[in-house]
């Protein structure tokens, strides 16, 4: 007769593995890298960085690293976020069976006193504990403020519908100087994971590529009945570049597939029945978008709409390669 293995406790700070997932970004990874070797082992036991096919010199700059606790993982192609932080997480638990792993992308990196912080925390109330993120001028960064999932907090739910905005549901900048609180959904910039959440949540669906796969899998978790805290005197610095110079527009066109599919999933997740009226509010300002996408209208409307059908369908099963086909504006519309 098969037995059921119990979960394990949430276990103390003593032996964390930091996962860095890279691409294209060298200069930042240097810095990210320095930042977290600079950790006495006591803090910090080893860092797996997943290099995703990186064309830039990264592999070999990785290559000519000699510190010990530096765990180099090469794909041969770009899977994505997703893809990477699924492999390096697995990797990590198999190779060093840690208490804790903190995530983390080429970009984001702990405050110089933010391990230090993390295992100064009281006995871990927590099977996984956000960061609070901030850019290195000193400002919240808004793209990694954890949140409370509206449909299921009654105070979150009016402050939302009654004109809160992201700000109805998303911790406040008053949170970032309390004692710590419970949320829902966070990011993966500066997420600590015990080994207790790895075993109710597993790992991140590689299949998601980019966008909302952190949310999926923090979301998920609380949904399995694990418990996350924002943890305010924990510090991460998020050199964020990726959106610079976007205003409202996806650059490259390609990743307007990724963001709308993987947020149908996230909001099915998170709605519940309520799913359906959801949609009736957001699938008009996502067509809408399209006025920032002068000159290759068609290929948005094309990229959003197949996002769409496969979102709604759940289908994950379309290839990097087929959306990058969609993207382009020469009229392709990709095989299936």
């Amino acid at each position: 007769m098969s037995q059921t293995m119990p979960l394990p406790n949430p276990t103390s700070c003593s032996h964390l593995v930091a996962v860095v997932v890279t691409h294209n970004r060298l200069d930042k990874l240097q810095v990210t890298l320095a930042r977290l070797l600079d950790s006495p082992v006591a803090h910090l036991a080893a860092v797996v960085v997943v290099d995703n096919a990186s064309t830039d010199g990264t592999g070999t700059w990785l290559a000519a690293q000699t510190d010990p606790r530096l765990l180099v993982l090469r794909n041969d192609v770009n899977i994505g976020g997703a893809g990477g932080f699924e492999r390096g997480m697995r990797h990590a638990m198999q190779a060093y069976d840690p208490d804790w792993l903190v995530v983390m992308d080429d970009d984001g990196r702990p405050a110089p006193d933010g391990l230090a912080a993390f295992h100064a925390l009281p006995e871990p109330r927590w099977d996984a504990v956000a960061a609070a993120v901030y850019f290195p001028s000193g400002e919240i960064c808004e793209m990694n403020r954890p949140s409370r999932n509206p449909f299921w907090h009654r105070r979150e739910f009016w402050r939302t519908l009654f004109g809160g905005g992201r700000s109805g549901f998303h911790v406040t900048p008053e949170d970032y100087q309390g004692p710590g609180m419970q949320i829902d959904v966070t990011s993966f910039v500066g997420f600590f994971i015990s080994r207790r959440a790895v075993h109710l949540a597993g790992y991140p669906d590689a299949s998601l590529f980019i966008y909302g796969d952190d949310g999926l899998y923090t979301l998920g978790l609380t949904k399995a009945g694990g418990r996350i805290g924002f943890e305010p005197g924990v510090r991460f610095e998020h050199d964020l570049s990726t959106f610079a110079g976007q205003r409202g527009r996806f650059l490259p066109l390609w990743k307007a597939y990724y963001y709308h599919r993987n947020l149908l999933l996230l909001y099915r997740m998170a709605a519940g029945w309520l799913f359906w009226p959801v949609l009736l509010v957001v699938l008009p300002k996502w067509i809408l978008k399209v006025r920032h996408h002068r000159g290759e209208r068609r290929a948005f409307l094309r990229l959003t709409w197949r996002a769409i059908g496969d979102g709604l369908g759940r289908r994950l099963g379309r290839s990097h390669g087929n959306v990058l086909a969609l993207a382009d504006e020469g009229g392709s519309s990709g095989s299936e």
